[in-house]
């Protein structure tokens, strides 16, 4: 991996009534794409939150920390986390049509960020508003810019969010679920876009998604993430080729897959029994409840994420899973 540019290591989320996200950790080098994939409630949102400091007022980070160009953004101060957000960081959110002003105009909305973070008039700030929104493919940007949201539609409200937030050319930018209720063209469209942005820009990329179907062909690296704790993480290829947690072979046998000759995707599509809230958060392996290989062992305490090979992190006790890895090392 490259330079790491975010470093989140334990972070634990603590709510009144539960602990969603617990010791978890990954890492994001410069210029680098890292998918975070996972069943919604896994935490993958809440982890975007917490790094850009907006979780919920019940919320609070209970432990760990987050290095951000060899800052601690934990213990920055409010009015200095105000000048990370959206300068050097920016986030793309599930929903545009939510995360939209509805009674601005997608140009001032756009301007609001250049005002603030750059300086600019506001007559410069409608001109590079201008610019963004031709930059990110928009039709008739001198036109657009003066549309409310309502009369976009889903894909170019999505275009409209990447242009906010890649406004300032931050160096990390997280998208957020960027393709939901989109389809499968726009959403082709939009992940072209994201990764044609980031080489051009120099940024790296945090996609949070639950379509494997999009991890191969967009990120670098995956991070799979179950009930607020890693599971496993590899390159995107390994991983996909060859998974070795329970819980990341039930995701792709559920997913469907064009290469049939993958074991895991022959016949039809096998969902993972159960539901994510059914995850102990104590004292064992959270997936246990919905783990076909599950040991006894699995129920004393969670097993850690550990660097089985160069470039390989499992978190699964020497049961079956483990057997495969050393099997699967050994082949090569």
């Amino acid at each position: 991996m490259t330079a790491k540019l975010l470093d989140v290591s334990s972070l634990t989320i603590a709510f009144p009534r539960g602990t969603p996200v617990a010791d978890f950790g990954f890492a994001i080098g410069e210029g680098e794409t890292v998918a975070v994939v996972g069943e919604s409630g896994s935490g993958k949102s809440l982890t975007a939150l917490a790094i850009m400091r907006l979780l919920p007022r019940t919320a609070r980070i209970a432990s760990g920390s987050i290095g951000f160009r060899g800052r601690d953004l934990l213990a920055l101060p409010e009015p200095d986390m105000r000048k990370v957000r959206g300068r050097e960081i920016a986030m793309i959110f599930q929903e545009p049509m939510t995360s939209l002003n509805p009674v601005l105009t997608v140009g001032k909305q756009i301007a609001e960020v250049l005002r603030l973070h750059e300086g600019l008039s506001a007559e410069a700030a409608r001109k590079r508003s201008i610019e963004l929104l031709d930059l990110v493919r928009v039709a008739d940007p001198h036109l657009r810019v003066d549309d409310f949201p309502h009369r976009l539609s889903g894909g170019m409200r999505q275009r409209v969010m990447i242009a906010m937030a890649v406004a300032c050319r931050p160096k990390l930018l997280i998208a957020d679920e960027p393709t939901t209720a989109l389809d499968v063209t726009i959403q082709a469209q939009v992940l072209d876009l994201l990764d044609r942005l980031r080489r051009e820009l120099g940024m790296a990329l945090m996609l949070i998604t639950h379509d494997l179907g999009i991890v191969g062909q967009w990120a670098d690296r995956v991070v799979v993430l179950y009930a607020g704790r890693g599971a496993e993480e590899a390159d995107a290829g390994p991983l996909l080729e060859d998974p070795l947690h329970p819980y990341t072979k039930g995701l792709l046998a559920a997913s469907p897959r064009l290469d049939a000759r993958l074991h895991y995707t022959a016949g039809a599509l096998r969902e993972i029994p159960g539901s994510i809230a059914t995850a102990q958060r104590e004292p064992g392996c959270p997936f246990v409840p919905r783990c076909a290989m599950a040991l006894p062992s699995c129920r004393i305490s969670p097993p850690p994420l550990e660097e089985i090979r160069p470039r390989r992190l499992l978190a699964c006790p020497p049961t079956a899973a483990q057997e495969q890895a050393n099997a699967s090392a050994v082949g090569r």
